[in-house]
């Protein structure tokens, strides 16, 4: 019987000397910010993940964002190889944990890829070419994954961090996007639902499957889900969103045996 992981990775002391990209710096409260995590690790457990913590690196001020060191498929994990050159240290531990579940493959100089910048849709993979993507990135993406059936779609973004800052899934065949970050155009396969303009950073949501997480500081964008059919669960990530956080990028999602 399958099951659901969801790999996670504590707060770390440090998280105030993060990477920011596009928000300013702002003091953050180290004890709110893992109070909100725990309870975003309690809504993962609510929703039937079983939550794996990875081992703390203190160190290493962004590792609480787990979703960028690694792209996770049924076949196969990518070790990845981060834009930010402080954040690629944070990758060994997580490509440890993942043998235990996956074949798990690394990309290599001159790559430059986030997970953040990889969003998974049925067998394509659409890439974000970011500043913490790259094209290298991208190409070795696809030379990795082409032999278990998947094809890769590289997308430019604008104004924003990732990919998933802009485009998440929000059901099954239900799309939330900025259409000032992403060319809507290029996914007309799906329903689309755009983020209210007052709320430009509510894209990024973490579809559950019988639920999907969205952060509760998006509330106009929020009630636009639910009246699309979307079973919305509401996280606090605000003292996150400080670092630049979204909901997808503190956990790494795998399905195992």
């Amino acid at each position: 019987m399958s099951r659901t992981l969801a790999i996670t990775r504590a707060v770390p002391d440090s998280i105030a000397r993060c990477e920011l990209t596009h928000v300013a710096r702002a003091p953050i409260d180290v004890a709110r910010a893992r109070s909100q995590h725990a309870a975003y690790e309690r809504a993962l457990e609510s929703a039937g993940c079983e939550v794996v913590r990875l081992p703390e690196l203190p160190e290493h001020p962004d590792s609480v964002f787990v979703e960028d060191v690694a792209v996770v498929l049924d076949e196969v994990a990518i070790a990845t190889r981060p834009g930010a050159p402080s954040r690629r240290g944070e990758v060994g531990s997580a490509a440890e944990l993942l043998r235990a579940h996956r074949r798990v493959l690394r990309l290599r100089e001159p790559a430059e890829l986030d997970g953040g910048d990889v969003l998974v849709l049925d067998r394509m993979l659409w890439v974000g070419l970011s500043r913490r993507t790259n094209v290298a990135g991208a190409r070795q993406l696809r030379e990795l994954v082409a032999p278990h059936g998947y094809s890769v779609n590289e997308i430019e973004i604008e104004a924003a961090l990732h990919l998933k800052s802009a485009l998440t899934l929000a059901s099954e065949h239900v799309l939330v996007l900025n259409p000032r970050c992403v060319d809507a155009s290029r996914f007309a396969d799906f329903a689309r639902i755009e983020v209210d303009p007052r709320e430009p950073f509510a894209a990024n949501v973490l579809w559950l499957g019988d639920l999907t997480l969205c952060a509760t500081a998006f509330p106009h964008t929020n009630d636009k889900l639910r009246a699309h059919g979307v079973r919305v669960s509401e996280v606090d990530v605000t003292e996150l969103a400080k670092a630049e956080a979204g909901l997808t990028c503190c956990s790494l999602l795998l399905r195992a045996t």
